[in-house]
């Protein structure tokens, strides 16, 4: 560590550190002291959140905790091993299954984390020679995944086909990769017309739905459902357990074929240690959870529309999205900040997100929503960032506009 550590000097950390702070980029760790949900215990303050990805509300779920339980009574709390050693069991292989069957695809292969899950499929996949497509506002893993893989990337204009279609004349591409619903500006991928380009340029179709799978579709399916789209189209789905299912992990599914090269070649998956087996047993509950009640996924919908309905009579500048993720644009870091800090104040915590997670530029608070928010707390928010966004003064009005629910 220490010669790890001698080609950056204290220094030099030290003055990154300042320079961060300086244009403050500089984030911090608040720690919660209870349980995930929507009104987390922080710095000894209970406090209305709304950025959490907890969008069907299963992270407290008390069957989910009971399922946990069950499965650290049966396994232990560790697995011991990568999954080819022996660290791989019948509760992983049980989820495995489940996640196939939810997804309609004949296998699923579980990944410690999403990021893990997108270095592994696209390092594997693609190499020295290739190209790799993606949007260019897929979400960091995918973008690193093809800089691991050591292919060419070329990027594309966001939610552009045509732009794909100039990209893919003549390169030869191996793969093609998005986000389905992109993170954090929480619209979706025009997915129909990527499948068709991936098709005419007989180049794999890469679907990151870490945001669309619980949300999205018939029983929660995701964004290739919402779309009706299937293994044909789409042959490689990657999916996170720690959103919508409300757990932790990921998961690639997709032929048989395909799995199984990456249990033999994904660096990702062999060389690192399986997730505990009781979190499978706890994921699997979860799933069956999600698929089971359908009213989680009405209710996201019906707060989002109350949401949106409030907002817009508030001027409030949010960009076009049907899904829990509401981005309000603000702009400068200083702005997003602010704004956040004005919430805070009022009871409420929603992140600034900032550069280089969005764009210069587009600083913003990401509002989420999840199943287990009530529709005061939607109500009290739209009061809050009323008073906080001054919308009404910044349009020229003496007083800023009232929301009111109808």
């Amino acid at each position: 560590m220490r010669e790890y550590l001698s080609h950056y000097p204290r220094s030099d950390l030290a003055a990154e550190l300042d320079r961060l702070r300086a244009a403050r980029r500089y984030r911090a760790l608040r720690p919660l002291a209870g349980p995930q949900g929507p009104r987390p215990q922080i710095g000894g303050r209970e406090l209305l959140a709304f950025c959490s990805n907890d969008y069907l509300g299963l992270a407290n779920h008390p069957q989910v905790v009971a399922a946990f339980k069950r499965g650290a009574d049966a396994y232990g709390v560790g697995s011991g091993a990568s999954h080819l050693i022996t660290g791989h069991s019948i509760a992983h292989q049980a989820l495995e299954e489940a996640l196939a069957d939810f997804t309609g695809r004949p296998r699923a292969l579980l990944f410690a984390t999403g990021y893990m899950a997108n270095l592994g499929v696209i390092s594997t996949l693609a190499g020295r020679g290739d190209s790799i497509c993606e949007d260019r506002l897929n979400h960091a893993s995918l973008l690193d995944g093809a800089r691991l893989s050591q292919a060419r990337l070329r990027r594309y204009a966001h939610g552009d086909p045509q732009a794909l279609a100039r990209l893919l004349e003549g390169s030869g591409a191996r793969l093609i990769a998005t986000d389905g619903v992109f993170s954090m500006d929480g619209d979706l991928a025009p997915l129909p017309a990527l499948a068709a380009l991936a098709r005419d340029a007989d180049a794999w179709l890469l679907v990151d739905d870490a945001h669309g799978l619980g949300v999205l579709g018939e029983e929660g399916r995701g964004s290739l459902a919402h779309f009706g789209l299937g293994p044909e189209q789409v042959p490689i789905l990657v999916g996170t357990l720690g959103k919508a299912l409300g757990t932790t992990g990921a998961f690639v599914a997709g032929s048989r074929e395909l799995i199984e090269t990456l249990i033999q070649r994904a660096r990702s998956y062999i060389f690192t240690t399986a997730p505990p087996p009781a979190m499978a047993v706890a994921t699997q509950e979860s799933l069956g959870i999600a698929r089971r009640e359908s009213w989680r996924r009405e209710r996201l919908q019906t707060l989002i529309r109350r949401f949106r309905v409030g907002a817009a009579q508030l001027g409030l500048p949010l960009l076009d999205s049907a899904t829990p993720i509401q981005p309000l644009i603000a702009g400068t870091v200083e702005q997003a900040l602010s704004w956040s800090r004005d919430l805070e104040a009022q009871g409420i915590l929603v992140s600034a997100i900032r550069p280089p997670t969005v764009p210069e530029g587009s600083s913003r608070l990401r509002i989420t929503f999840s199943a287990a928010h009530e529709m005061e707390d939607v109500d009290r928010l739209l009061e809050a960032l009323d008073r906080a966004v001054g919308c009404g003064e910044r349009q020229g009005r003496r007083e800023p506009h009232r929301w009111a629910p109808r």
